[in-house]
Parts: structure tokens; sequence; C-alpha cells
């Protein structure tokens, strides 16, 4: 499957570029760690990573784990567009991915945001299996891919796959509309608070990849309002942000920084899916690779330095 690549920087254009992403087997592969170190933050990605993949009871994970796959998500990765039919469902591990809605004239906003906390493609389970937003990947890394057709398979069973994955898109709903209200309502200050709380939530680190102009574009505001919240916060040393990086100093003053928004989220989110934490990244053991896939890794290298 060729996946569309969006420009590095320019969050807002339709031009594309394709890659044929590299698929291993769900337990790894240490041989393959130095073409995939650029886009898979974790050393050895394990698929109990992801929060909903750790929370399905053991039954259950030997059903589905041999069906899925590791995928590596470079920066502007888009996984779908407006439109598209989804064939996969992603449950990431270390990435986080934007679902964006881009209007006619280019401009774009965040509706939400999904990391190891979740998945992407709920469409394929609601019955639509098409959506209008377009998902791009904010934070490189990697995600385990399983295709609609295994997933409908288990959710034929009514086991816990299906009320777990229920019970995540009424907590993507809610982020959904919380963000619509926050977006309405509070300031680019507050909404660069959330923004950064919510992504630090699905990473094992404190620093953020991402320059100010793809933040400006996933908040819908003008770039020089973020500069302006982003500099009040490095100087009170809450932040510390050079290009292309933000270092979270202080998370418990961002806390108090932010607006009502990101406490009403989390509560929700722990109410609906109280799930243990992820893992942290562990030695990988190493396993069968999949043919091709060291070629596919070297093609995305080619690629993306030419």
């Amino acid at each position: 499957m060729s996946l569309p690549l969006m420009r590095q920087g320019d969050a807002r254009s339709r031009r594309t570029e394709t890659f044929s992403p590299c698929s291993i087997p769900y337990t790894g592969n240490i041989a393959l760690r130095r073409y995939f170190f650029p886009y898979c933050m974790s050393p050895a990605p394990n698929p109990l990573q992801n929060r909903l993949l750790a929370a399905l009871p053991e039954a259950e994970r030997e059903r589905i784990f041999p069906h899925l796959s590791l995928v590596t998500l470079p920066l502007g990765c888009a996984l779908y567009e407006s439109g598209d039919k989804l064939r996969y469902i992603y449950f990431p591990t270390d990435a986080i991915v934007s679902l964006l809605y881009v209007l006619e004239n280019g401009q774009s906003a965040e509706i939400s945001v999904v990391g190891n906390d979740g998945a992407i493609g709920v469409s394929l389970f609601m019955g639509g299996e098409t959506t209008t937003s377009r998902a791009i990947v904010q934070s490189a890394g990697c995600a385990y891919r399983l295709s609609g057709e295994r997933l409908k398979e288990e959710f034929a069973r009514h086991g816990e796959t299906l009320h777990l994955l229920l019970r995540y898109t009424q907590s993507l709903i809610t982020q959904m509309a919380q963000t619509a209200v926050c977006n309405r309502h509070h300031t680019v200050d507050q909404q660069l608070c959330r923004w950064l709380l919510l992504s630090l939530d699905r990473l094992h680190t404190n620093t953020l990849a991402m320059t100010q102009e793809l933040i400006a574009d996933m908040l819908g505001v003008r770039r020089e309002g973020v500069t302006e919240a982003a500099g009040k916060l490095q100087k009170r040393g809450i932040i510390a942000y050079r290009r292309g990086r933000i270092d979270v100093l202080d998370r418990t003053r961002l806390e108090e920084c932010s607006c009502e928004c990101y406490r009403a989220l989390r509560r929700e989110t722990e109410r609906l899916l109280p799930l243990r934490q992820s893992p942290a990244p562990a030695t990988a053991s190493p396993s069968r690779v999949q043919p091709g896939a060291d070629e596919a890794a070297r093609a995305i290298h080619r690629g993306l330095r030419g």
C-alpha cells in the first residue's frame, strides 16, 4: 500500500509524494533498527506499547497479534485523505497522528490527536469506511497495522475488542467536541498548552519534534500567535524551544496555564478507558522479516533524502 507523504513543513499542501511503508511481524526485528531509527523513536516497538492493544484479554491478543504488521510513520505521512476508503486500522506505539479538517482554500485545523492511547481508522468498524478528515503524522514513529477484514472478523465475535473500541470512539468524539469549544472560546496561549499536554500524554518523553509553523497549522491560527505564546512559556521557564524542538521543563506549571479543556478530556478518557500505562520500550527479540522489508526501509530513506 502506498501512502501519501506531505512535504515536510507544509501541513496544508495538497501536493503529495508516496512511499511504501516497511512492514515486519509484530514482534519487531532488531536488525532493521538502523533503517527505522529516524522514524521509530523506540529501539524495539512492541504492540503492548499501545494502550488499547495492551488492554485486550489474552485470548484476543493471541488471535489478533499474529495479524499485526509494524509500519514506520515519517513526519508528514498521510495515512488517509478525506473520502478515502480505509483498508487498515493503525495502533501507534510512539508516533502521534493528527486528524485534520482541510478547507477548499487549503487551510486546516486539527480536530483530534491520536497516539499510543488509541487507533486511527474508527470509520472501519463504525460502518462508514470513509471520513471527511485526513490523518497526518505530526510526530514520527511506528504503529501496528491490522487489516479491516481481520478487524471486522474480531468484531463479529462481540468480545472485548468491540466494547473497547466503541468506548475509545466515544472518547475520540469527546475530544473533537472539546477541541471545537476550546478553539472558539480560549486564547492561543491556552490552546497551545492544551495541545502540548495532549501530545506529551502520548509520548514516553518530554521532548516534541515540532516547528511552530506546523503547530499553527494544527491549531488553525497564525504562526505569529504561536510564536508569541511559546515565547511567554519559555520566559517563564516552562518550556525550552529551539527550531524544530520543544522541551517541556515544568509540566505542573504547564497544566496550570492550560484551560479547563485538558482536564475535562483527561477525566473523561480515564472514565471511559481505565487502561494501564503502556510499557516503556524494551529490547526486541529477533524475528522473521516479511519479504522485501529491508528493501522497503531503504526505499523510504532514498525517497526522503531525495
